[in-house]
């Protein structure tokens, strides 16, 4: 990359004379006027000389890709999102469970608000092990339970520090001693360590679980194993777009693949079936029954289960009598001319079913329009485009009704989770159906135009791992700190009654918990801080556990250790879920603007406080910071705070719900998506061909493109690509036979095709969502969209490009510094 050499205070410049517009200036977006008469050094920055997000992504591929990551020492930042590595368990969790956005955090409060670099940690409890790691030892310490502190509670790990020859043990936390229970005492050696310590998962890893007792059970009651409940749709609507058929037939085979502890063993999952439109129809599935039996609630009004004998089973026992329903339902409402539905009482039947069992679980609801018939919860459209980018745009944002609010507050109550599959044809309120799934842990998905032959893969396939991932219900979450920070603000996919429990009903092995942390004292270098994330939860077997992510990291008293310890992806990440939440109560202009300041603040501190002297004409960027300014200007550029034309309202509220919970690793991609040029593919090599950065004048007119952005995964063909990668790919070496339409591959015989087809399998396997295949040819519709995502580009929107929003940042950083 030239013009930025690799030093710590990354300098590129002269500043080239930018006297165009600004974001927030009536004319933005359009070209900037050419300076009068301009000397020659007045030249546009050049795009290659500005930081290169996939150089850096390179670089940490070959600094830190080939090393285990072993997690012993404290305050070392992790490779890269991006980077593939394996993890070391030492003593602090692994970055798969939690990241942070700094790993050396400043000693006092009034330097990290002159940094102005959030504090926060991107925490995922369940997140899936690739195999090559030992997913967390379960640690049972009897009736007695987990050993913990005295006064803060915090739980046995390895910043407990034995003394008095091990009776007694000072809590890292809150230096609180407390006594060694007899069964647990052990002898130390000469180093004051306990001679047991590395046998015990407690005193020598970051991350394990614990058996938890009776005490830690709803109403010092053993759980009973969760039930899984199926709603379904069956309005005209539903049943004329072939869901409710696909939906039947694929229950029939996955119901043998319910989540289950122990592979060799059937699941313990009891499940339920209801179908509605503007009523209500539950059935008795019990295994002495020759026929499924349907009994009809017509009182939508006021929700009751109409029978708790056969209503959850057990899927072997009454294998027969659920295949038979699953077969009748189809032909039942074939017919149907019923277009309304109903969707409060929908998720009160599922909640009342699970109370009367008492028991947790999940309900899996199939939708697929507004609910306009007469009962609680009932909506109407609001979809008005003219608030878009005005004062009130906020308000669609927001539920339309409180009634979903108070339900999913009953919900948590009763661990009960919501999963939402949606398949709109217009308008269905998203921001309001959304609010029950986004309060209990649970998901949505969102199908919009369903059809059948292009659709029905991608659903099935997040079906699929939605009823299979493994999955906690019932679950509470506290983070503690070690005295000088504390835990401030939560964002995620749950509920708070308090201002310490992270409630939810449910917590799969996709969702995260962001939290972030504020001073309330001095820290110190020496002792560094510390964070425990407990979750207390219900496994789908039905045993109550604990599981502990234990985090240390430095605290650091110069700037400089606090701006060589960040991890810019991470920030970005924490940023988004900050914005996306604040779309809820501000004018989305005040929102850009203040993240726009707020990361001139932090460059401007980095060069007034860390960088050695240098022109004003330079701007001068942190080492691990220097994509700061592109990927914020990515984040700028999406649908929730950049709304384009045709983005639907439904779109935007989908969006800022999903955002809401994704990890590091999928809200990079997101925001800066992957896109590698399939031309230099080497079939023979198992490494992917290095990806280019995302703007369209990276593509070649002769190349073939691979994009993908964790929600779709596009191939741009070029119109002059070589006949020969069009024959191994479409099996045609005609560019006009292409079918655009297509939305998988066709497996043929040759290398290429397979290492091809493999390449999207394997990224379609890293995300907790299905990618659907679109074929882009150039000047076809679908081209708009997939320029989209070429997000260094300026935007159709109004978006800058990457070169105008660097040389805005820099006028902004120098507004400050004067």
């Amino acid at each position: 990359m030239q013009g930025y050499p690799p030093q710590q205070n990354g300098a590129f410049g002269p500043q080239p004379g930018y006297t165009g517009p600004y974001p927030g200036q009536p004319n933005y977006g359009a070209p900037p006027a050419a300076p009068a008469a301009a000397p020659p050094a007045l030249k546009r920055l050049d795009p290659d000389s500005i930081p290169s997000p996939i150089q850096v992504i390179e670089d940490d591929k070959a600094n830190k890709g080939s090393e285990p990551f072993t997690t012993g020492v404290r305050g070392q930042a992790p490779p890269l999102v991006t980077t593939k590595f394996q993890v070391k368990d030492q003593g602090n969790a692994s970055p798969r469970y939690i990241r942070c956005t700094a790993y050396s955090i400043p000693c006092n409060s009034d330097m990290a608000k002159q940094s102005q670099v959030p504090l926060a940690a991107v925490i995922k409890p369940l997140a899936p092990l690739p195999p090559d790691e030992t997913p967390p030892y379960l640690v049972d310490h009897g009736e007695s339970g987990p050993i913990r502190c005295n006064r803060c509670k915090a739980y046995m790990c390895p910043y407990m520090q034995f003394i008095e020859g091990g009776r007694r043990f000072q809590c890292g936390f809150c230096s609180c001693v407390t006594e060694v229970p007899p069964h647990y005492f052990q002898h130390l050696d000469h180093t004051g360590k306990r001679v047991d310590c590395y046998d015990r998962p407690e005193l020598s890893m970051g991350s394990y679980e614990f058996t938890a007792t009776v005490d830690y059970c709803k109403n010092n009651k053993i759980p009973q194993p969760p039930a899984f409940i199926f709603l379904i749709d069956v309005s005209y609507n539903a049943v004329k777009n072939g869901m409710v058929g696909i939906i039947c037939q694929e229950l029939k085979t996955l119901l043998d693949y319910l989540p289950r502890e122990n592979p060799d063993m059937e699941s313990n999952i009891r499940v339920g079936f209801v179908t509605y439109n503007k009523v209500l129809h539950f059935y008795n599935v019990k295994a002495s029954l020759a026929q499924p039996q349907m009994m009809v609630v017509s009182d939508v009004a006021d929700m009751f289960v109409p029978l708790l004998d056969g209503f959850l089973v057990n899927v072997s026992e009454s294998r027969v009598v659920i295949e038979s329903l699953l077969d009748q339902i189809p032909e039942m409402f074939a017919d149907t001319r019923e277009t309304e539905s109903v969707f409060g009482p929908v998720i009160q039947a599922g909640l009342e079913a699970l109370k009367a069992a008492d028991c947790a679980g999940k309900l899996f609801v199939f939708h697929s329009s507004l609910p306009i018939a007469e009962a609680p919860g009932k909506l109407k459209n609001r979809e008005d485009k003219k608030l878009v980018g005005t004062d009130k745009e906020k308000s669609l944002f927001q539920p339309q009704v409180s009634f979903y609010n108070t339900l999913a507050k009953e919900c948590v109550a009763q661990g009960c989770c919501v999963d939402l599959f949606l398949f709109p044809n217009q308008y269905v309120d998203v921001a309001t159906l959304g609010v029950v799934p986004t309060s209990t842990g649970g998901s949505i998905y969102k199908y919009t135009y369903f059809q059948a032959s292009s659709d029905q893969e991608r659903f099935l396939n997040d079906l699929r791992r939605d009823v299979q991932k493994q999955v906690g219900f019932d679950a509470l979450m506290r983070v503690r700190t070690s005295t000088g920070i504390r835990a401030t603000d939560f964002f995620g996919s749950f509920y708070m009654s308090n201002t310490t429990d992270v409630e939810l009903a449910g917590l799969d092995c996709d969702k995260t918990v962001t939290v972030e942390f504020r001073h309330d004292d001095k820290l110190s270098e020496e002792t560094g801080a510390l964070m425990q994330c407990a979750v207390l939860y219900t496994s789908c077997s039905g045993q109550r556990r604990l599981r502990i992510h234990n985090m240390a990291v430095n605290c650091c008293s110069q700037l400089a250790d606090l701006y060589r310890n960040c991890e810019t992806d991470t920030i970005i990440n924490f940023f988004a879920k900050y914005a996306y939440r604040s779309v809820l109560g501000s004018p989305i202009k005040n929102v850009r603007d203040s993240l726009v300041n707020q990361c001139a603040q932090i460059l401007a501190c980095y060069r007034k406080n860390c960088a050695s002297p240098s022109s004003a004409g330079q701007l001068i960027l942190p080492e691990c910071m220097k994509l700061l300014p592109v990927y914020l200007n990515c984040m700028l550029k999406s649908d929730v705070l950049q709304p384009g034309a045709d983005v639907s309202l439904d779109d935007r509220a989908y969006l800022r719900q999903l955002v809401s919970t994704l990890d590091v690793s999928e809200s990079h991609v997101f925001f800066y998506p992957r896109l590698l040029p399939l031309q230099k593919l080497d079939v023979m090599s198992m490494s992917l061909p290095v990806a280019v950065r995302n703007s369209e004048e990276r593509l070649s007119r002769g190349g073939v493109y691979l994009l993908e952005n964790g929600l779709n995964i596009f191939l741009w063909v070029g119109v002059n690509a070589q006949q020969e990668l069009l024959q191994n790919i479409f099996g045609t070496p005609a560019f006009g036979q292409i079918d655009p339409n297509m939305t998988s591959l066709p497996a043929l015989d040759n290398p290429f095709s397979k290492r091809l087809r493999e390449i999207i399998e394997s990224f379609r396997a890293q995300r907790s969502r299905y990618m659907k295949l679109m074929v882009v040819k150039p000047e076809d519709k679908l081209e708009l969209i997939f320029k989209h995502f070429l997000v260094e580009d300026k935007s159709n929107n109004g978006g800058a490009s990457y070169v105008d929003f660097l040389c805005h940042m820099h006028k902004e950083i120098r507004q400050l510094l004067s």
